[in-house]
């Protein structure tokens, strides 16, 4: 799908704070224009996402509608990331679907709150600084695996159906990408929205429509929900509102970074994590079923739709919030081949062509590239972005250790050391051992194996200069190294230990027990 980009004033507007973007928006028509247009067209693309959401967690594609326009509204004001959308969630269903199976929606509204309480706490202690562990390989997994995931949830729809469904979403699909190549002033998705609806209504077409899928004129009602106020309740909704929470500010906070590299702006996580947590309260409130940030919708609004400040994101909201509460017949009468074709250029937007290609796949280094098919290969097996993202994580970890493992070299030579004790002498009978690299678990479980103990002449002098002591495994074994060279007779001497190094050595240095004592 072809991008919209910002008029030319962009780049003034990329550098000015939030809220300056945001007047500067107000005061420019066509900045406002971009912003109004691209908070529509994601108002539909919010639809069949939200409806099938909904359908996941077991409760009422109006509660989904609802909880995306109070979402969306509430983030819109008190988030961290401009233009990012939020929503009823995809990974936020998954884990609502087994409480309300068990206990109901009241015990799923319990939960939404006290997940909210949680994301508030956890981003006052700082969560949002574990995103920098997240490798730009498990990010490029995570948006390949949505969009995957995205153009998966299209396939029911178009299977089972009656066959003018599928002239009617290639038409849409046609529009999408004929248009912008005549005109960019309207979005191209809200125009094929429109001329099928148009045709479905006009003409009769016997096709599925958005009211098909439940109803959608059901506003939301301000309460709390109808549980008991005791432990026992706590102890039911405390593991999923424990989930919720995680799972909602994991793919938020992914979702933020990934908007702050495509805008070439900042975000602020501790502020989009809490806010996060005030949106799920408020729509606990009103009896929602919780979300988070929705990275389709995001990549519609902002690379689609050229969208960059608040204003996109709360137009958005109140769109669908004026569709359920105004238009109601006119929501339910969009056909959802429509829908479809929007979500399926969304996921073409949201793939990451450039990490596939096979340029790209032989330049990059393999372990990158498991890391990347890892994390795509788990989220859309499990569908759900948090457990892929999880995976994607160690897999990375584990790969570096193993790289960081075998990184240690060990060199012998029968000269002076080269960094010298003060009055240290060459001495005949001497052997140097130069180690080069990180020393931790990995590395140092093989580290003993490196000398040779019988061999060796009596005096022994290990130079540590060109490496680094991480870990009480490296402590563990440079004593047993000692205790080998003792028992022999022998006698070594470590040098060039860094400062943190030797602190560390000189701490824990004597305080294991070898196998036999």
């Amino acid at each position: 799908m072809r991008e919209y980009p910002l008029p030319s004033r962009s780049t003034a507007l990329r550098r000015a704070s939030g809220r300056s973007q945001t007047l500067a928006a107000l005061r420019n028509p066509r900045l406002l224009r971009v912003e109004v247009f691209a908070g529509l067209v994601t108002a539909l693309a919010l639809i069949p996402e939200t409806i099938s959401f909904s359908l996941v967690a077991g409760v009422s594609p109006a509660v989904g509608l609802f909880t995306s326009f109070i979402f969306a509204m509430t983030i819109a004001i008190v988030g961290g990331r401009r233009a990012m959308v939020s929503a009823a969630a995809g990974s936020v269903a998954l884990v609502a679907a087994p409480m309300v199976r068990d206990h109901g929606v009241d015990y799923l509204v319990a939960t939404v709150l006290l997940a909210g309480v949680l994301q508030v706490l956890l981003a006052a202690v700082g969560v949002a600084k574990l995103m920098r562990f997240i490798p730009h390989s498990v990010m490029t997994g995570f948006v390949n695996a949505l969009a995957i995931l995205i153009f998966s949830a299209q396939v029911p729809h178009l299977i089972g159906v009656p066959w003018l469904v599928y002239p009617m979403t290639a038409a849409g699909l046609v529009v999408m990408i004929v248009l912008p190549r005549i005109t960019t002033v309207i979005p191209a998705p809200l125009i094929a929205t429109a001329i099928l609806t148009v045709i479905a209504v006009v003409g009769a077409v016997a096709i599925p429509r958005v009211g098909d899928e439940g109803p959608v004129d059901e506003l939301p009602a301000f309460g709390l929900p109808d549980v008991p106020m005791e432990l026992e309740t706590l102890r039911i909704i405390a593991p999923y509102a424990l989930a919720i929470a995680m799972v909602g500010l994991l793919e938020s906070l992914i979702t933020a970074k990934i908007v702050d590299e495509l805008t070439d702006t900042s975000s602020d996580h501790r502020r989009e994590g809490w806010g996060q947590g005030v949106a799920n309260f408020t729509t606990g409130l009103f009896g929602g079923m919780g979300g988070c940030a929705m990275i389709g919708q995001t990549m519609m609004n902002v690379k689609t739709c050229g969208a960059r400040t608040r204003i996109s994101t709360f137009v958005a909201g109140a769109s669908l919030l004026c569709m359920m509460a105004f238009f109601a017949p006119v929501l339910a009468a969009i056909p959802m081949a429509a829908l479809v074709a929007v979500m399926v250029m969304v996921s073409v937007a949201t793939m990451d062509w450039h990490s596939i290609a096979p340029k790209t796949l032989r330049r990059m280094p393999i372990g990158e590239t498991i890391t990347m098919l890892g994390t795509v290969g788990v989220t859309v097996a499990t569908h759900n972005l948090a457990f892929g993202v999880l995976a994607g994580v160690l897999c990375a970890m584990v790969i570096l250790v193993r790289r960081m493992a075998g990184g240690a070299q060990v060199e012998s030579s029968d000269t002076a050391p080269a960094v010298s004790e003060p009055g240290e002498v060459d001495t005949p009978g001497h052997r140097t051992y130069r180690i080069r690299g990180h020393l931790f678990f990995a590395a140092s479980n093989t580290l003993e194996d490196r000398f040779d103990f019988a061999t060796d002449p009596p005096q022994v002098t290990i130079d540590f200069s060109s490496s680094h002591l991480w870990d009480a495994t490296t402590v563990a074994t440079l004593d047993a190294i000692r205790a080998r060279y003792e028992a022999l007779g022998k006698t070594v001497t470590f040098v060039g230990l860094n400062e943190p190094s030797a602190a560390l050595h000189a701490r824990l240095s004597g305080g294991f027990r070898g196998p036999g004592d």
